[in-house]
């Protein structure tokens, strides 16, 4: 009853600043261009999408590379190693993609019922990086303490098997997917791996149905030093939260599905054109929470 009662006060707080935003700072971000993504630049994305579903398969399907067909839709897929129990700490896999020729770091999301109690409860907070795994990064640098808990629980696994996986199959390329908790957990790893790995690698991020994540300084330093897209479907309301008067921010790269099924490139953070993000679901009671799990250019997240 507690928690349900925080969710509609923070939801509604949400709603009201989000609204309050500075007139100069909407204007400005709703002034730059959007664009439409060819069907080209969409189908590039749909092996991603593929590895992201494929995260909420257990770890012994995921090693065997044999979990239907999100698995199969990435056939020439190498796993090397696969960990978490899905309860405590969340699913996880990396494998190598002789086609993208990169290895692929993947880790499960959670359902709508789930991540919003999580991202609207009122007893989060944002929170240092760990200096053990985040060397040299400034304090100003803070992300959801729950988000970082989150990564944390499976950071080192996932460092050996990247480490294994680049050395087995001698690429300098990492892709790290993820939906809904782990598109957060994905974006704080794009973080982490490059502290620990050579410094030629080569790193990109692709997140479905991402909450906001970090502070504008947690922002910052993603979007000067990450190569992220940030896919978002429909009236998904997940996106939305935590709401940005809590000091929450979007890192740069959001692809906007719309009702009609077409990509819009939306630049910026937090871009509040009508067809992006914040204007299309501007809180959330005008959201659908069926749009989390997809579809992504019919891709639908999950096992």
């Amino acid at each position: 009853m507690v928690l349900g009662l925080q969710f509609v006060v923070t939801a509604l707080l949400a709603a009201a600043f989000t609204r309050a935003a500075p007139a100069i700072e909407a204007s400005l971000e709703a002034r730059q261009s959007i664009t439409t993504l060819t069907a080209a630049q969409v189908s590039a994305y749909k092996p991603y999408s593929f590895y992201a579903a494929s995260a909420y398969c257990p770890p012994a399907n995921t090693l065997a590379w044999n979990c239907g067909g999100n698995c199969n839709a990435n056939p020439g897929f190498k796993p090397v190693a696969s960990g978490g129990d899905g309860d405590s700490v969340q699913f996880w896999y990396v494998g190598y993609d002789p086609a993208l020729q990169t290895v692929i770091v993947a880790y499960q999301g959670t359902d709508t019922s789930k991540i919003l109690p999580l991202v609207t409860d009122a007893n989060f907070f944002l929170d240092t990086l760990n200096p053990s795994f985040f060397p040299g990064v400034s304090s100003s640098i803070r992300t959801h303490d729950g988000f970082n808990d989150a990564q944390g629980k499976s950071a080192t696994a996932v460092l050996a098997a990247v480490q294994t996986t680049m050395s087995r199959y001698s690429t300098k390329k990492v892709t790290i997917v993820g939906h809904s908790l782990g598109g957060a957990i994905a974006l704080i790893t794009s973080v982490y791996l490059p502290l620990h790995l050579p410094a030629d690698t080569v790193f990109k991020t692709v997140t479905y149905g991402g909450p906001r994540v970090g502070n504008q300084a947690f922002v910052d330093y993603v979007n000067a030093r990450r190569d992220v897209s940030r896919v978002i479907n429909r009236k998904d309301i997940v996106p939305i939260v935590p709401g940005r008067f809590l000091g929450f921010a979007h890192v740069n790269g959001e692809k906007h599905i719309l009702d009609s099924l077409a990509w819009v490139d939306c630049p910026g953070q937090d871009n509040t054109n009508s067809q992006c993000t914040i204007g299309y679901t501007p809180n959330l009671w005008s959201g659908t929470p069926g749009d989390h799990s997809g579809p992504y250019d019919g891709v639908h997240m999950g096992c």
